[in-house]
């Protein structure tokens, strides 16, 4: 067992509880459709998983080392959070010009998850943010193996653990979120909900770019 364990989960907990990009995307997608927004959550998750095997098999320390993958990575996350943006504000500018929002569908159907995976998938895969904490905080809770494991399999069980913690995080996100669906079916509050989230995208993606 690791040497922390409670001290992990409190770490992870703090984590999820201060927003980020995956909890937009989460929120924006359970607003759309409950189905929608854990297929979101999943996606995120999934996200997560690439960092976690990267980091296990040292591929992450790698990227961080050499400036110019880390940058790519970077830049790539950030142009995304940005286009994720610019679509909100289309959808608030095309709603405007219909007369009112288009409402949340009742279905998601097929490729609405698709949709909702893909967006979370693609948010925490290509957030740097990410592999820096499976490199930098999570091995501050790795012991030196004795009686523990290998620090690879530790950090494989920690990585997981962190992962599950965040699906019960986000669905219990998507039961809150979700009944916001009702309130947004008012073409006023909709429009106002896609251009308030369509610039926190387009701001968090410039913070990402911009950072050092």
């Amino acid at each position: 067992m690791p040497v922390d364990l409670l001290g992990f989960v409190g770490v992870v907990l703090i984590a999820y509880l201060v927003p980020g990009p995956d909890f937009l995307v989460v929120v924006r997608s359970a607003t759309e459709h409950p189905a929608r927004g854990r297929a979101a959550a999943l996606g995120a998750q999934t996200g997560l998983c690439v960092h976690l095997v990267a980091a296990a098999a040292g591929l992450s320390l790698v990227a961080v080392r050499h400036p110019a993958v880390f940058d790519a990575v970077r830049l790539l996350g950030a142009a995304y959070l940005v286009h994720l943006g610019v679509r909100a504000l289309l959808a608030a500018r095309r709603g405007s010009r219909s007369g009112g929002p288009e409402p949340a569908r009742g279905r998601p159907g097929p490729r609405g998850g698709r949709s909702g995976f893909a967006e979370g998938f693609l948010t925490n895969v290509l957030n740097p943010k990410a592999a820096l904490f499976f490199l930098s905080v999570l091995p501050q809770f790795v012991g030196d193996g004795d009686g523990e494991g290998s620090p690879v399999r530790q950090i494989l069980f920690l990585g997981v653990l962190d992962v599950v913690i965040g699906v019960v995080f986000w669905f219990a996100l998507v039961a809150v979120a979700a009944p916001l669906r009702t309130l947004l079916t008012r073409p006023k509050v909709r429009h106002r909900w896609e251009v308030t989230t369509g610039w926190l995208f387009i701001a968090i993606g410039v913070g990402v770019a911009v950072a050092a």
